[in-house]
């Protein structure tokens, strides 16, 4: 199972750090961190979905969709960022040393 997601979503981790979450273990991780006194049935609930697309028993984009809920709910959604690194255009050669 591919368990990326096909869009990331973007969470404020703390002041000045926004975490982006790319894939179910992601944001399986994200959650299981998230402090025990600040747990909630909104937490839980998209925990639990969370598993359960790991195992196969809900898509992976309600997934993708509970988290994106939880976020906005906790006030930590952020949008995605302006230039994505595939925008950024290299230098020419690739770094190869011409012969």
């Amino acid at each position: 199972m591919n368990a990326n997601f096909n869009r990331a979503v973007y969470l404020k981790e703390r002041e000045g750090l926004i975490r982006e979450i790319y894939s179910l273990a992601d944001a399986i991780d994200f959650l299981e961190d998230w402090p025990e006194n600040d747990r909630d049935l909104v937490h839980e609930a998209t925990l639990k979905t969370c598993y359960m697309a790991h195992d196969g028993h809900k898509p992976l984009e309600v997934a993708r969709d509970a988290v994106r809920a939880f976020g906005n709910k906790k006030g930590i959604l952020m949008k995605p960022p302006a230039v994505q690194p595939w925008m950024i255009r290299t230098p020419t050669g690739g770094g190869r040393v011409a012969p």
